[in-house]
Parts: C-alpha cells; structure tokens; sequence
C-alpha cells in the first residue's frame, strides 16, 4: 500500500473546527427550533437540543451569556437562537454556542413574564385571600418611586388635594434600569423601619415593557408581599399589567389613580359631617320641641292644679267596690242561709224521731241492735222499746207471726 499522510483524530477535529469557524454564515446565524433534554449545571451553563419536525442539533449557551436572558429555557418551548456553528474537538460533534435567545413568536419578555407569574401564582401570592385592607383613612402614606419623574407629582397633587390631613413620607428609588430593582427592594425594606406608616404606593409612570421590567421583577414582588402594610401598585398607564399588579393589595391604573384609591376626599366627608350635623340639629331641635309640648301638657293637668283630687278620687272607686263586695257577699249569705234551711228541712223530714212521735218506736236487742223480724227474738229474751219520750224495758212472752 503506498503510503499517505494520515490525520490524527484530534488534528482532523481542529481541521474541521477551523474549517467551519472560516465560514461566514456558520459564525453568526438564527437557528429556529424546539427545546429539549434541557439542563443547566451549577456552572450555569445551559445545554439542550434544538429540533423540529426531521432533526435535532445539540447546543450549549455558556453562563457569560445565559445570565442576560429574561426568561427561564424550558423544555418544549420554541426559540429562535442566535449563534455560531462549530466543532467541539475533545470529541468530534459539531453544536451551536449560543449567544442570545428569544421565545419564538412573543418575545422573551413576554415568556418571562408569563412564567415569574404561573411560578408566583402557584405559590400563592396572588390568591384573594392574602389581599389586605386599605385603611379607610391612612395618617402616613409612603410613596416608592422616583423622585425626579412626573408621578411623583401627580400623586402629591393628589394627595393634597383629597386627603390633605395626612403626612407623605417619599422613599426614593430608580424605576427603570438594571440598579432599579433592588433600589425598590431596598425602599421597601425601609417601610418597616419608618414609624407609622400604614400605606404603601409604589410605581412610576408608563413607558414600554422594558422601563416597566422593574416592576415584573421577582425580588420586587416577593417584597411587596412582605410589606408589613397595604401596598397600592400604580405602575404605567391603564393598559400596562405587571406583576407587581398581581400580588400587591390593589392595582391602580395610574399614579394619579393610585393616590385617589388611597385615600378618601375630605370635601366629600366635610359634606357628609356637615349633613349629618344638620340631621342631629334638626332630631335635637324636635326632642326639645315634643319635651316642651309635654311639659305645658303636664302642667296643666288636674294633678298639678289640684294636689288631693287623685286621692279623693280613689277613694270614691274604694267606696264604690266596698258597697259592691258587700252587696255580693249579702246576697251569698241569704243564698247560702236559703240552702240551709231546705236541707235541715229535708233531713228533719227524714229524722227518726219524727217517726217516733207519730207513735211508732224502735225496738232494740241487748247488743243495741235494731230488731226487724220476729225472728230476731226468742220467747223470755229481754228488749227495749225506744219511744218518742223515753224508752221500756220488756220481756218477751211470746212471738206471733203475721203474713
């Protein structure tokens, strides 16, 4: 066999590498496609695989690089990666570094939106529940925002006009930019040591997505849920949802909005008192009225002109029901003595003795019984005989029998 020069393995991988790293649509392109077998070691470096519907490409996105995503890489999203195409030489397989990446079709903002709020959402710190009272008439109000941006004056306007009476304690933060959340979460970490306050309103005025990122942050949110009073997040104009809207207390739609929710209108509870204090003039003015009215009644009743006339008025009623229980009661007694003397008619009527004095009279054994047949007696036995006077002894000297 003639011979030929021959490649080591490792020489014919960096031939290849630098073979590809001259190619200049292989050192700068988009690649679009689905993530998966995604990791992200303790590196951070990132390794995944792109793919779609006929073939894959492995990837990996070193930590310099992924730190600048808005968004958390998941498996099964579709991206669009910005990167270079090369060989790895220790062994041998081409895959694209990436430099930059982009959910495909909405943005990464907008994914990493959606995903800080399902993360925060499935750990509760949106539920209803954990929504907190304003206080219906806060003393000391504390405003999170820039000093230098035009909210801070619509809500001092604001304040001033409505609610007046109460005192605004301006905590400065930046409210856009890279330093701005952890200025927020610093502001935040101050409610605490400010004496008195019993409110929050943190936010800024509107701007894209990107000057309101601030507000999306994580840190920023978990801060707000661990304020220790009510917080009002007025972030942007109307349309602009963040997630500092979520898990605050209430969403204002604007700074301005912020303030109005916060606080009542003075005139508005002037007026209130005032009607009120008309109302309670006017129930005092009436009870003084209907006591009056009374008392010119009472004094012109009998009992005030004439001291004695109640008494003698009773007495008349106690004469009156003195005559009528005497009445009642001499009726049931001649009642009562007609009774009487029927029955004592009655029983005399039916009184042995008058049968005795019609010239009958009652025979007796020795025991005391009364005798009713001649067979009760024996010829020679010894009987009385009770008459109307008095009553005989007799001896019996002989039985006759009648039919």
């Amino acid at each position: 066999m003639a011979e030929f020069p021959a490649f080591t393995v490792t020489a014919l991988n960096q031939y290849i590498k630098s073979y590809l790293d001259r190619d200049k649509t292989l050192g700068r392109l988009f690649v679009r496609g689905e993530i998966s077998n995604y990791k992200c070691y303790p590196s951070g470096h990132h390794y995944f695989s792109l793919k779609d519907g006929e073939g894959s490409i492995r990837c990996v996105m070193f930590r310099r690089d992924a730190v600048r995503l808005r968004f958390r890489p998941e498996n099964g999203m579709k991206v669009i990666a910005l990167g270079r195409v090369t060989v790895f030489p220790r062994d041998g397989q081409y895959q694209l570094y990436c430099g930059d990446m982009t959910v495909d079709g909405v943005g990464d903002l907008h994914a990493a939106f959606e995903q800080l709020k399902s993360k925060l959402a499935a750990e509760g710190l949106f539920a209803p529940g954990k929504k907190r009272p304003l206080p219906p008439y806060p003393q000391k109000i504390a405003l999170i925002t820039s000093p230098a941006g035009a909210a801070i004056r619509d809500m001092l306007r604001v304040l001033k006009a409505r609610w007046p009476i109460s005192q605004v304690v301006v905590i400065p933060a930046s409210v856009q930019g890279g330093e701005a959340p952890g200025e927020i979460c610093q502001a935040f970490s101050l409610v605490s040591a400010c004496e008195g306050i019993d409110l929050v309103i943190a936010g800024r005025g509107g701007g894209s997505m990107e000057d309101l990122w601030c507000f999306n942050d994580e840190g920023v949110a978990r801060a707000i849920r661990a304020c220790p009073v009510p917080v009002i997040s007025a972030v942007g104009h109307e349309p602009d949802v963040t997630i500092s809207d979520y898990v605050s207390d209430l969403r204002a739609a604007t700074p301005s909005n912020g303030a109005e929710l916060a606080t009542p209108d003075l005139r508005e509870i002037m007026e209130v008192l005032q009607s009120r204090k008309l109302a309670m003039q006017k129930a005092v003015e009436s009870r003084l009225l209907q006591g009056k009215k009374r008392v010119e009644a009472l004094s012109r009743a009998r009992v005030l002109r004439d001291p004695m006339a109640p008494i003698e008025d009773k007495r008349v009623l106690l004469d009156y029901h003195q005559r009528h229980l005497i009445h009642g009661l001499t009726n049931q007694l001649s009642k009562a003595k007609g009774e009487l003397g029927r029955l004592a008619a009655g029983l005399d009527a039916l009184s042995p003795m008058k049968v005795l004095g019609r010239g009958y009279g009652i025979a007796r054994d020795q025991k005391g019984q009364v005798l009713h047949s001649v067979r009760d007696v024996q010829t020679e036995s010894v009987i009385s005989l009770r008459l109307t006077d008095g009553t005989l002894k007799c001896q019996v000297k002989g039985v006759e029998k009648h039919g």
